[in-house]
This record gives C-alpha cells, sequence and structure tokens, in this order.
C-alpha cells in the first residue's frame, strides 16, 4: 500500500479519514440502531466484503449465526455504558467471513458522541487466527507433556494443569483449579513453603526445587511420593506466574537405592576378598621368616629373605589399597615410601652412610599395574641396597615417581655406588631379581632403559 499524502496539515477530516484506511486492523463504525456507517480498507480483506455491500447493513451479519440473538442487547448495554473497553469480557471472539468462514477475533471498543446523530461506536478488529493457533500449540505441547505441569500465581493459587498432573496426584482439573499448590504438598512440608515460594518470585529463576533436598508430592490418597521439580517464572498481564513442571521420581529413588545396596555389597566382597590376600600374603611372609631362622646356609637365606621381600611387597600393594576404601586405585607415592622403610630395616641399611631420596607425584594406579610395578621396585631398590654400595661406601640412593605426560609415568631407580660391571650381561642375569625385573616390565608394556654407571640408573616408562 502506497504511504498516505496528506493535502494539507490543516484538513483535519481528511487527516481521520486518512489515519482509518491507513490502521493494519479493521475498523467499523456503526449507529446507536447498529447499522454500519463507515468502514476501512482492512475491513473489507478481513471480512470479503466490498464498502458498498456492508453500509447501511446490520453489524450482525459479521457475527457467526450462533452469537447473533443476543448481540443486539449487548449493543444497547454498551451503548448505555458509553465507555472505551475491549469486548467480550474474556469470551472467545468470532468474525464471519462472507465465504461462512468463521475466523477468531479482538475487538476494541470506543464511543463516539456527535452533537446532531447521537452516540456511534467505533470497533477496532483484529485477527488473531496465527495468535490463536500458537495458543492451540502451546496448550497441545502443555497437554502432550510426559510430566506434570502446574502454573500458580503470586498468591500460590493453581491456575493451570494438565493431564499429567491428574494422573500423580489423583485429582480431577476442577479439584485443584483455584485451589493453594500446597494441597500437593506433603503437611510436613507445607509451614515454610510460602516463604519460600514468596522468595523465589522476589528473585525468580529457573533452577531444579529443593537444591538437593528430597522432595515429596502429595497424592489425594494421602500417600506421598518422591518427586522432582523445574520451575520457571513467566511473566504475564495478570502478573508473575510460576510454571511447575513435576516429574514422579519413585522409580529412579527405587533404582538408586538398589543401585546403592549392590555398589556396598560389591565393597564388602572387595574388602573382604583383599583383606584375605593380604593375610594370607602375611601368613607366607611369617612362614618364610620362620624357614630362614632355620636355615644356616648364607645362600639359601639371602634367597628366603629376597622372596619374603617379595611377598611383604605384594602385601604392602594390598594393605594400601584395603586402607584407601578405593579398590580401584592404590595411592602408589604411599607404596614406595613403606616399601622403602620396609627394605631399610630389612637389610639393616647405614642410613647414617647411604642416603635414601624419595620424589614422587601424587600417583594412583590399578592394581594390575601396581603389583608388577610394585615388585621391580622391590627388586631395584634390593640389588641398591645389597650391591652398590659394598666395603662401607657412601652414597645414595634416588627414587623419582613423575608423569612425563598425562598418559606416560617414568620411574627412575638410581645410586652412585659402584656401577655394573661391563662383563655383566643383564640380558641373560643368572639371578631371579633381574629377570623379574624384565619380564614384570614387558608384563605393563613399560620400557626399559639401564645406565650401568655414573649414576647406575633402572629408568622404566609405564604407559598408563
Amino acid at each position: 500500500m502506497p504511504p498516505a499524502r496528506f493535502k494539507s496539515f490543516s484538513n483535519t477530516e481528511e487527516m481521520m479519514h486518512l489515519a482509518v484506511e491507513a490502521s493494519p486492523n479493521g475498523v467499523v463504525m456503526t449507529n446507536c440502531d447498529g447499522k454500519i456507517v463507515m468502514v476501512n480498507s482492512a475491513t473489507e480483506k478481513l471480512f470479503g466484503y466490498s464498502r458498498r455491500e456492508l453500509i447501511g447493513q446490520s453489524l450482525e451479519m459479521l457475527i457467526p449465526e450462533r452469537f447473533r440473538s443476543h448481540h443486539p442487547e449487548y449493543r444497547q448495554a454498551y451503548i448505555s455504558e458509553s465507555k472505551s473497553r475491549p469486548m467480550g469480557h474474556g469470551r472467545d471472539l468470532y468474525g464471519l467471513h462472507k465465504s461462512g468462514k468463521e475466523f477468531p477475533v479482538e475487538v476494541g471498543l470506543n464511543p463516539v458522541e456527535t452533537e446532531h446523530d447521537g452516540v456511534f461506536v467505533l470497533a477496532a478488529i483484529v485477527d488473531i487466527t496465527d495468535r490463536k493457533h500458537a495458543e492451540e500449540m502451546i496448550h497441545l505441547a502443555v497437554e502432550a507433556s510426559p510430566n506434570g505441569m502446574v502454573m500458580a500465581n503470586h498468591e500460590g493459587k493453581i491456575m493451570m494443569v494438565n493431564t499429567m498432573t491428574e494422573v500423580l496426584f489423583g485429582y480431577r482439573r476442577e479439584e485443584l483449579l483455584g485451589q493453594s499448590i500446597e494441597i500437593l504438598i506433603p503437611e510436613s512440608h507445607r509451614t515454610h513453603h510460602p516463604a519460600l515460594r514468596s522468595n523465589y518470585l522476589k528473585q525468580p529463576s529457573t533452577p531444579a526445587m529443593g537444591h538437593g533436598r528430597d522432595l515429596y508430592g502429595l497424592h489425594n490418597t494421602g500417600k506421598e511420593f518422591p518427586v522432582e521439580v523445574g520451575l520457571n517464572p513467566i511473566r504475564t498481564p495478570r502478573g508473575v506466574m510460576v510454571l511447575a513442571s513435576v516429574i514422579d521420581i519413585t522409580e529412579r529413588k527405587h533404582q538408586e537405592e538398589q543401585l546403592k545396596a549392590a555398589l556396598k555389597e560389591k565393597d564388602l566382597l572387595l574388602a573382604e576378598i583383599h583383606h584375605r590376600v593380604k593375610n594370607n600374603l602375611q601368613i607366607i611372609d611369617s612362614l618364610l621368616g620362620m624357614q630362614s631362622d632355620m636355615v644356616e646356609n648364607s645362600t639359601a637365606l639371602s634367597v628366603l629373605k629376597e622372596s619374603q621381600n617379595r611377598v611383604k611387597s605384594m602385601a604392602l600393594i594390598h594393605q594400601i589399597l584395603y586402607q584407601s576404601l578405593d579398590f580401584s586405585r592404590v595411592d602408589f607415592a604411599s607404596f614406595i615410601q613403606s616399601l622403602v622403610d620396609n627394605l631399610t630395616v630389612s637389610y639393616a641399611l647405614n642410613t647414617s652412610k647411604i642416603a635414601l631420596n624419595i620424589d614422587t607425584d601424587e600417583v594412583l594406579l590399578p592394581i594390575d599395574i601396581s603389583i608388577p610395578l610394585g615388585l621391580i621396585l622391590n627388586e631395584l631398590c634390593t640389588n641398591a641396597m645389597k650391591y652398590a654400595f659394598t666395603e662401607g661406601r657412601a652414597g645414595k640412593i634416588d627414587i623419582s615417581l613423575k608423569y612425563q605426560s598425562p598418559g606416560q609415568l617414568l620411574v627412575c631407580i638410581s645410586d652412585d655406588g659402584i656401577g655394573i660391571p661391563d662383563d655383566f650381561d643383564i640380558e641373560n642375569a643368572p639371578s631371579l631379581g633381574l629377570q623379574l625385573v624384565q619380564l614384570l616390565s614387558e608384563q605393563i608394556s613399560a620400557k626399559l632403559t639401564i645406565r650401568r654407571k655414573n649414576p647406575t640408573s633402572f629408568s622404566l616408562v609405564v604407559p598408563l
């Protein structure tokens, strides 16, 4: 539509006419008898009639037949009242197209008083088909929701519920509308609920209700059931409403209880297994100790003591695992300290001449890596303590456990002792200890690097 042009700003009648014609809403003026005296272009488009077909006709021709019988009395009552207001007072209003098709409308009424011709009524008409369609979609979505949907006003009065709310709480819709929201809350929680509701309305947001507390709904039968509630503030012409989404979590709670019971049972079982393994290893350790007391041959005694230390190494891992109550991870830094303390006592290490330096990150390892790596450390620390500082030599032993990258652990045992002789074949060593180191390194896919002297070091890169 081309822009309206005024011939003269002083011509009030022309300005009014062009303003009415340019209105995007239908504009209809009737006299006190309900006869149409004026319409604009938008009215012609809305109802499908030409201006000539409408002028002089009764306004009721634009109203569906089912509403026509009462319309004249509504019209007369409005003329007597004679003030601006929306038409219908909350009722659904419809217009009737020339084709016979009805469409939803919103109507605003204004009385126009004249000096000689009496009171006229000016009606502004808006086609709200799209708005009604959107409202219907929202209504259908709310009704189809698998969750209970409850809308309450600022006073806590229930303004809307959906079908699932009826199912959850056992009330019919008409029994809930207009009631206090507290009807759906157990009595033990009702006292504090108005204050909580008031505080929420002061600072409305969209959190899950309860903030970690257990929430319960109250069924019509008096039975309580656990619920999860999400809140959403909605601003309306009648003030802020609160839309609550209610989910019955009875089944979820039951599953959680079953899972907790199963986990508790599993923890108790694992604790019992590790306790028994630790005790059995300690029994083997004691048997080896008793056997050592009965052996006089130094070679046999050395073999028994080394076997005893290997058993103690495994027992230490199970003890740390049992004490931590986390059966998936071993605090390996704590294990190293306990292992070194045990070996120091076992081999009567002179700590005044030989310094032990332990430098570890906080490392938690699964038990399938912890036991092989623990045995490797046992062998390497034992070798350093037994063979590196002969003839009263002084020196130091360094033990390092560091993350080389998020997926790799670097373990290093080094000493500044006499070193490994050049003619000693490490790959085909006759000693069980070095054979174990190489076999266990392969078991955990660790890369072993050996330096013979200055300092002597065994480094392992362990993939995690």
